[in-house]
């Protein structure tokens, strides 16, 4: 017989062994690949525990990743029960977690409850029971060498981990830390690239915000060097920033408007003056709101400390930082304007102020530089016929001047301040007009009494009508009246009488001209004081002075008999009567009232 040929067979222990590592293998590898093939973070920790949930069979799993204090802080879970296990942490160095993060290798308990090998924490024991976990597997998540968490698979049956589970375990969370670590990069990358679109969207704004307020700046800029003023200034902030914008000088009073839809052009008509006062209070800005919703923005405008006025910008939306950028830099583009402006008229003052000093004090006739630099400023100086005289007892010489300069132009004339008093020499046809006029400019504008005096010049003579005008003024004020406008026909003849500088013996001389006949007057309630001015305004005739006081003429010859006892038969002596004659006319202009033409009972 020959040999029979060897058949050899596998045990059927080890084909199974076989089958079961090369399905475990093969699962391993599909998993792993699955792992690589996602991104986000939270999306790879829900596949890892779900993953090994499927490839271990065990009742659940979970994971944990390492905390920055040693605290292993769970952050997926697959199979659990209890919804506070998922809010578990278990502290730096307990629990099989810290065993796994101090050796760097896999550990295992059959029972974790009975472990006595173990360090507990009593926190996370509370958990352990609701959940019913007792064997439990941690493998650790390495990058490099470095741990940066634990996988768990945990039964709810007491059992111990076959060398074979411990290893596919490991094998997967080797390839899950390597997923996790990219998940982690992948956010990172993330995170910055949004970083850097953010950055790039504010470096955008910032480059459009700059830009535009460039555009702004350089338009306020060429405002300021083509000659224009507070009007273009609000037109050009309304183009940019939208809403109304309002300008006020140092004053408080509005200067210029503008709203950029005519149909809301209400809201440049209901300025803030919080905000106004708020931004001068402060010498920067201040924005406040009002009950109709609308958002008030003032800059204040200035020169150092001096408040030169203020810009409000009225809208019905917040303004942005460089909204206020753009007001503020407006503010002082118009400081810089009104600075211009001010220089400019100081010096038209100034030169006007020298010319009309040069004409007071210098005689006929006119010298060709004289008529020269009159033309270039559009003055013809044969045409000016008055010169005016103007006083306030409250406000400065200086501040007057500056009034009666801006004044001038009207009249085609010069102003100035000479020998301490304010001046204007203009053209008119009308001089006691004139006075009303610049009178009720200058009261409306000093908010006080002045006087204002005019005189018309004869020839070239403008120094000398200079002085009656100036005599007359000081006459007014000894007199009592503070606020009129007058020509000096009223007055010029009593100015040459009397030194005005000596008031008390102006005074005296009405004292002692007056005072009989005044006082009789008072104590009696006659009008023996009226009946002798008209008399004298009469030319001492009885009968027109009996009619123009509406008396008999007894009645009148027995006034002026009266008049006799109180001042002597003396009185209408030429040289008595001429004294009571002036006394009686500054009485009148005195006391400043129309006397009525009415007879008085005896």
């Amino acid at each position: 017989m020959g040999d029979t040929p060897e058949v050899r067979t596998s045990s059927p222990d080890l084909a199974s062994y076989r089958i079961r590592r090369e399905r475990e293998l093969s699962s391993l590898y599909a998993t792993a690949r699955s792992l690589t093939a996602l991104g986000e973070l939270d999306a790879v920790l829900d596949s890892i525990v779900r993953e090994a949930h499927e490839l271990m069979g065990t009742d659940f799993t979970y994971l944990s990743l390492l905390g920055g204090n040693g605290e292993l802080m769970l952050k997926a879970s697959e199979g659990t029960i209890s919804s506070t296990f998922n809010q578990a942490r278990v502290p730096s160095g307990t629990g099989v977690g810290g065993r796994v993060i101090a050796t760097g290798a896999p550990a295992w308990v059959s029972n974790y409850l009975e472990a006595g090998d173990v360090p507990h924490d009593r926190t996370f024991d509370g958990l352990v029971i609701p959940e019913g976990m007792v064997a439990l597997l941690g493998v650790p998540l390495l990058v490099g060498a470095k741990v940066i968490g634990v996988l768990f698979a945990a039964d709810r049956t007491e059992r111990p981990f076959e060398p074979d589970e411990v290893a596919l375990f490991s094998a997967f969370a080797d390839h899950a830390a390597i997923a996790l670590n990219n998940a982690r990069l992948y956010d990172q990358s993330q995170a910055a690239l949004k970083q850097l679109q953010t950055a790039y969207r504010t470096i955008e704004r910032q480059v459009a915000m700059m830009e535009r307020a460039q555009a702004v700046h350089e338009s306020l800029t060429r405002v300021v060097l083509t000659g224009g003023g507070a009007d273009e200034i609000a037109r050009l902030l309304v183009e940019h920033l939208q809403g109304a914008v309002t300008v006020f000088d140092r004053a408080g009073a509005v200067t210029a408007r503008c709203a950029l839809d005519p149909e809301n052009a209400h809201t440049a008509q209901r300025p803030s003056p919080d905000a106004v006062v708020q931004a001068r209070q402060s010498g920067r800005w201040a924005t406040t709101t009002d009950k109709a919703g609308l958002w008030h923005s003032a800059a204040a405008i200035q020169a150092g400390d001096t408040p030169l006025g203020a810009l409000l910008l009225t809208r019905d939306h917040e303004p942005s930082p460089v909204d206020i950028r753009t007001l503020e830099r407006a503010a002082q583009i118009m400081g810089l304007l009104i600075l211009k402006e001010t220089a400019v008229a100081e010096a038209e003052e100034r030169v006007s102020g020298e010319l009309l000093t040069e004409l007071l004090v210098s005689a006929p006739p006119l010298t060709p530089a004289q008529r020269a630099r009159a033309h270039a400023r559009g003055i013809d100086l044969t045409a000016l016929n008055v010169i005016i005289v103007a006083k306030s007892e409250t406000r400065t010489v200086p501040e007057v001047s500056r009034l009666l300069y801006a004044l001038s132009p009207e009249w085609k004339g010069l102003a100035g301040e000479h020998l301490g008093r304010a001046a204007l020499l203009a053209a008119t046809s009308d001089p006691a007009r004139l006075a009303e006029t610049v009178h009720g400019h200058l009261r409306r504008e000093l908010g006080s009494p002045v006087r204002v005096v005019a005189e018309t010049v004869t020839g070239h003579n403008w120094g000398p009508a200079f002085d009656i005008a100036g005599k007359c003024c000081d006459l007014m004020h000894i007199l009592g009246v503070h606020d009129q406008g007058s020509t000096t026909e009223p007055y010029a003849m009593f100015a040459l009488l009397f030194d005005t500088e000596r008031a008390k013996d102006l005074h005296r001389f009405l004292d002692n001209a007056l005072e009989p006949l005044l006082a009789h007057d008072t104590r009696r309630s006659t009008q023996l004081v009226a009946t002798l001015s008209a008399y004298f305004g009469n030319a001492g005739n009885v009968t027109r002075t009996a009619t123009a006081l509406h008396v008999h003429t007894n009645t009148l010859l027995k006034r002026l008999d009266r008049v006799d006892s109180v001042l002597g038969k003396g009185w209408r002596a030429p040289d008595r009567a001429l004294q009571l004659q002036v006394a009686l006319r500054l009485h009148d202009i005195r006391t400043q009232m129309d006397r009525p033409r009415l007879s008085f009972p005896e």
